[in-house]
């Protein structure tokens, strides 16, 4: 059994079988408290009972019709990001990927209507991660990540993360987009700096580039705002969504001011599965039951806790370098054993991540409890005191 798949994956020993809340269990009976939440997407726990009566309820009316026609629930869910964001328009898709895909897309586009068919590229950084088809691959500034499939698209330029003064070789004719990650989450969870931010969004402004923003990872309630750009004072130009919009069911976003939205046209760009009526009520009932319970403020309380938490170890452990993150998006710094972590914490019955070799990175669900941050840092103590 399992010889049929592609081996694409280095899978860890566990088949989950059920979740609820903020845990999981195994084929084999064990029970695990998931601060891995399927990478940031199962933001409201395992089978959340309000989503789960909601698309109960779609699963007896309608899967899928396709976007030939309308679709009144994918209609209530694009008011509803823009009523809560600075966006105008929303296109659906799948998946982050398939959102970046779309983001780049719109970028070169807009960029050829507004300053004509040489303004092509997008400005991307150093340890970004945008997806891995074969433009977000591109547009990610991680090698490891593009070995093997070379050559890459053109049109990309990778600049240093956080760098004001790298800015300056941003604006060129060619130059339509910057995409970037307000925080990078499988770079080493690495956050930007206010300053910077508004250093580029001014430079944007001031050359007629759009600014984009992949919140794939830190949207919808994650860092402690709806959307992490709005701890920054900055207004993008296009916003990127999945993961945690639709509580573990694919669904992508593509989020864009009127003015940059109006490059695409019937016929520009497309999806046949994007937006689905099964998809679009859960990301409905996601998006209502955080705003309606106030998610991400408890995120952010929870996640100021956690840090703390996380904080009191590096102070135990000096091999611990560095605390990083905002809401429930965390991590710190353990050079090259970050893996020897994971796993001992896995044996103890809590699941983290990695975010490269250096970084073990953190993301419970926005639900979770205090008492369920003390046992995943308890289980975190006795795996560093085992190294």
């Amino acid at each position: 059994m399992g010889n049929s798949l592609m081996a694409t994956y280095n899978r860890i020993p566990i088949a989950m079988t059920k979740g609820e809340g903020s845990y999981v269990w195994g084929a084999d009976g064990a029970k695990y408290l998931d601060f891995c939440v399927g990478i940031a997407t199962c933001s409201l726990g395992h089978v959340p009972p309000y989503v789960k009566e909601r698309v109960e309820k779609q699963l007896n009316m309608l899967w899928h019709c396709s976007n030939l026609y309308e679709i009144p629930i994918q209609e209530e869910l694009a008011d509803m990001l823009t009523a809560n964001s600075c966006f105008d328009k929303v296109f659906f898709c799948n998946s982050g990927a398939e959102a970046n895909e779309g983001a780049l897309k719109l970028a070169r586009k807009y960029g050829k209507e507004a300053k004509g068919p040489d303004c092509y590229e997008v400005v991307t950084f150093t340890q970004s991660f945008h997806g891995r088809t074969m433009a977000t691959l591109a547009a990610t500034g991680q090698e490891k990540i593009q070995k093997g499939f070379e050559p890459l698209m053109p049109g990309f330029r990778y600049l240093p993360y956080n760098d004001i003064d790298a800015l300056d070789s941003v604006n060129t004719a060619k130059t339509c987009a910057v995409l970037l990650e307000v925080i990078q989450g499988e770079g080493g969870v690495n956050t930007a700096d206010d300053q910077w931010l508004k250093a580029v969004e001014t430079l944007c402004r001031d050359n007629g580039i759009l600014l984009m923003v992949d919140e794939v990872q830190t949207g919808v309630g994650r860092t402690g705002s709806l959307f992490a750009y709005q701890q920054s004072g900055i207004e993008p130009d296009v916003m990127t969504l999945a993961k945690g919009l639709g509580s573990g069911f694919p669904i992508g976003a593509l989020l864009a001011s009127d003015k940059t939205a109006a490059v695409f046209g019937p016929g520009t760009h497309g999806s046949t599965f994007g937006g689905n009526p099964l998809a679009c009520s859960a990301a409905l009932a996601t998006l209502q039951f955080m705003l309606e319970t106030n998610i991400p403020q408890q995120a952010e309380k929870l996640g100021k806790y956690l840090a703390e938490s996380l904080t009191g170890l590096q102070a135990r452990y000096p091999q611990i370098q560095e605390v990083r993150g905002r809401g429930l998006l965390c991590g710190f710094v353990i050079p090259e054993q970050a893996a020897a972590v994971m796993e001992k914490a896995r044996g103890q019955g809590v699941l983290v991540l990695m975010a490269g070799p250096d970084v073990v990175r953190i993301l419970p669900p926005l639900t979770c409890t205090k008492e369920e941050i003390d046992h995943c840092i308890r289980v975190l103590d006795a795996s560093l005191a085992a190294l």
